[in-house]
């Protein structure tokens, strides 16, 4: 919003002492506009020493600052700035592209266009004093520090913030942005402590690992840019905009999440589905006048122009892999130390990549470890986690993550790479929905170890981090229609068939209370109809009018598409799909009871757990009874007197065929590639085998479904058969092996015996 010019205030100091003003200038016009001021002021006669300037130059300020204040201790320092204001349109101040083309940035004028916009535009330019301190208090300051730099330095660096602060005022908190960050890490003693001890262990000298811990500093670090920040928001709204209608969040959130960032340090760890994401977080910000997040991305978007652009508006860039190297640790560490201990926000992807099936994927630990040490270090008493979901009607990103589904590579980030993704954004696609969900505090997470030292599970934490995002991930109407047309598997349905499913999947949605994008009335047929045409329109679905009706389909390509939409939401189906399949499982036999039924969804939980994100056993019990109560209210007298198979006729629709048996089809595959393995394992040539034999299977006519010719698939269950060691080659291997095939191979048949029955 638009900032009020305020009143210039009388400078003084107090009572007893002397004031020496500290000129932040960028050159000897600016000093002139505050000399003028001083003598308006009747102080012209006091002393002043012009410092580095915080917006344009390194180059050294004037060294007189040690010398005047040894002589005269009472003094007060008061830092002084000239702030030039941009333009004021539509109630903001901003920067737009079109201004570069006018000389440039109006916040940062030199020479003839400095003395122009004074003259004719006098309420850009505005004067501003820092917060003054006593010298002797900043000395006692300096001596505490610890840093390994000059006192001159030192006060200059303050003097900056301080100036900072009510130049934001002004100009709105989205400026709100690190000063030379290297320099204020590189001269803290414990750093070079800790990179000489670091170089030791690679058998580097100090000066050598000094000299390498700047290279990685600089290789890291983000250089945020005022000018960046308002170029970049410009051409985040027009790039969306030509496929998106909107961004929709709710005010209040982001008021909220502003309110616990003025109290501790803020992570923001959204879901990962689309290169937008980021984008969309940055706009949504800048917006809201909040200051951009220091955003992790990877090394491999670090090539020009891009890296640069990103790299002043935010992003810092981290290698690959880094196991070994303990001197880049020790640098990351202390760079994620100061930004948390200067209260900047974070943000990053806990799934480390975008997700290519929709699902949320198992979190990497690897920041949040060193965000969890930071706090332990005392660099901050506690840090908000703020969960977030990222969701789109549709994303122009699916075709690509069918083809890797199917075995191509993924391509490579480049230029060509960025054209072609821009390109995509030339069609509808709907609109980008931000949902945050509960904040996570780490200091409430925080027991007591065996040596009374707080401690926290990482692993633990991520996971509910995950479940978070998870219960905050909105339905859409996109969502609901691929669910429809994935339950028929490939057959053509009439648009009145499929809303007869959709009305079932409403009617689910509205008893639990899930959020969704908008009202959901997909029962309608003609606002079904709309949903489904615009899938068509991007090949996602297949279309035919004939005979007087229009029926709508998915191929086997398509079938990959649009699973990635319900992949989005059908974590909010699992517990009901758990249900149904304990409850089958115990059909028949006369020991059925709650107990039971508890131990069938717990054997089901650990086959599905590299899938979806489950509670603690107890909790997870606890939710999966509560869900069976919102559909069969005293369900547990029920399955006592009249048995789970009258239970399960209560229950109506089945939900496991199209939540689950995708998945399990996929499980199915991997385990009879793996029965059959003759070789040692190879992951490449594995998949390669699962996905021929998925072929095979289709072809042949088996009832699998053509969604599950996903190497995607095979992988989360290659990580269930790694965890049960069904990848070794030992003797017994074997025979585990052909158990894991049967125990999937019955559960299977149970779901698609519920398809059945439907």
């Amino acid at each position: 919003m638009a900032r009020s010019k305020p009143t210039e205030e009388r400078l003084s100091a107090p009572d007893g002492a002397r004031p020496l003003f500290l000129l932040d200038v960028a050159g000897d016009y600016e000093e002139s506009i505050l000399v003028d001021w001083l003598e308006a002021q009747g102080l012209s006669a006091a002393p002043r020493v012009r410092i580095r300037s915080a917006r344009r130059s390194r180059r050294s300020g004037d060294r007189r600052i040690d010398a005047v204040s040894a002589d005269h201790p009472d003094l007060f320092l008061i830092p002084l700035r000239v702030v030039w204001l941009s333009p004021e349109r539509s109630g903001k101040r901003s920067v737009r592209w079109s201004d570069l083309f006018r000389l440039g940035d109006p916040r940062d004028p030199g020479g003839i266009r400095a003395r122009w916009t004074r003259f004719a535009h006098r309420g850009r330019v505005a004067k501003v004093a820092g917060t003054g301190a006593p010298v002797e208090e900043l000395r006692r300051a300096y001596r505490d520090s610890e840093n390994v730099e000059s006192f001159e330095s030192f006060v200059t660096r303050r003097a900056w913030r301080a100036l900072d602060l009510e130049e934001r005022k002004l100009r709105g908190n989205r400026y709100k942005t690190p000063r030379f960050v290297a320099e204020a890490i590189s001269t803290r003693r414990e750093f070079q402590e800790d990179v000489a001890a670091a170089g030791q262990m690679q058998g580097m000298t100090p000066e050598k690992a000094a000299d390498k811990a700047l290279d990685y500093l600089d290789e890291i670090a983000a250089e945020t840019s005022p000018l960046a920040i308002d170029l970049i928001a410009n051409a985040i709204h027009k790039l969306y905009r030509q496929g998106y209608g909107q961004i929709r969040y709710d005010p209040a959130q982001i008021s909220e999440i502003a309110r616990l960032g003025h109290e501790n340090p803020i992570v923001f760890l959204p879901s990962h589905r689309s290169n937008l994401d980021r984008l969309s977080l940055q706009y949504t910000l800048w917006e809201n006048d909040l200051p951009p997040n220091h955003t992790a991305g990877g090394i491999n978007l670090d090539f020009f122009p891009i890296g640069p652009l990103l790299r002043r508006t935010g992003v810092f860039f981290i290698r690959r892999s880094f196991r070994d190297n303990h001197l880049y640790k020790v640098v990351l560490q202390h760079y994620l130390d100061y930004l948390i201990e200067k209260r900047f926000s974070l943000e990053w992807y806990l799934e480390g990549g975008r997700s290519r099936s929709g699902r949320l994927l198992p979190p990497r630990l690897g920041l949040l470890n060193y965000v969890i040490d930071a706090q332990r270090r005392g660099k901050a008493d506690d840090i908000v986690l703020v969960p977030l979901s990222i969701a789109y009607d549709q994303i122009q990103d699916v075709p690509d993550y069918a083809r890797e589904a199917q075995g191509k590579d993924k391509e490579s980030e480049s230029i060509g790479w960025l054209v072609k993704a821009v390109r995509s954004m030339k069609q509808r696609y709907g609109d980008i929905h931000i949902r945050f969900g509960e904040p996570v505090s780490t200091k409430s997470w925080s027991g007591a170890s065996d040596a009374d030292e707080p401690t926290i599970d990482v692993q633990k934490l991520a996971f509910e981090v995950m479940y978070r995002i998870g219960q905050a991930t909105p339905v859409t109407p996109t969502s609901i229609a691929s669910i429809a047309l994935l339950a028929s598997r490939g057959k053509a349905r009439t648009v009145e068939d499929l809303a007869t499913h959709c009305s079932e999947l409403q009617e689910f949605v509205a008893a639990r209370e899930i959020p969704t994008t908008e009202a959901l009335s997909l029962d309608d047929p003609d606002r079904l109809s709309i949903v489904l045409e615009r899938l068509v329109e991007h090949g996602d679905v297949s279309t035919h009018d004939a005979l007087g009706r229009t029926v709508y389909w998915a191929d086997d390509d398509q079938m990959i598409r649009i699973s990635y939409y319900r992949n989005m939401i059908v974590h909010f189906f699992i517990l009901r799909a758990i249900a149904e399949i304990s409850l089958s499982r115990l059909v028949g036999d006369s020991r059925a009871s709650v107990d039971a039924f508890h131990q069938q969804a717990l054997e089901l939980r650990d086959l599905l757990k590299f899938e979806f994100f489950f509670a603690e056993k107890e909790e997870f019990l606890r939710r999966i009874e509560a869900d069976l109560e919102t559909d069969v209210p005293g369900w547990k007298n029920l399955l006592l007197t009249s048995g789970p198979d009258e239970l399960l006729s209560k229950l109506g629709s089945k939900v496991a065929p199209w939540a689950l048996l995708p998945f399990l089809d996929a499980y199915q595959i991997v385990a009879d590639e793996l029965e059959s393995l003759e070789k040692p394992y190879d992951e490449k040539s594995f998949l390669r085998g699962s996905l021929d034999r998925a072929l095979m299977y289709r072809i042949e006519g088996q009832d699998i479904s053509g969604e599950s010719l996903s190497q995607i698939l095979f992988k989360s269950a290659l990580s269930l058969a790694r965890n049960q060691d069904l990848l070794d080659d030992d003797a017994g291997a074997g025979g585990r092996r052909a158990d894991f095939a049967e125990y999937v191979r019955e559960i299977r048949s149970i779901v698609a015996d519920l398809g059945d029955d439907a």
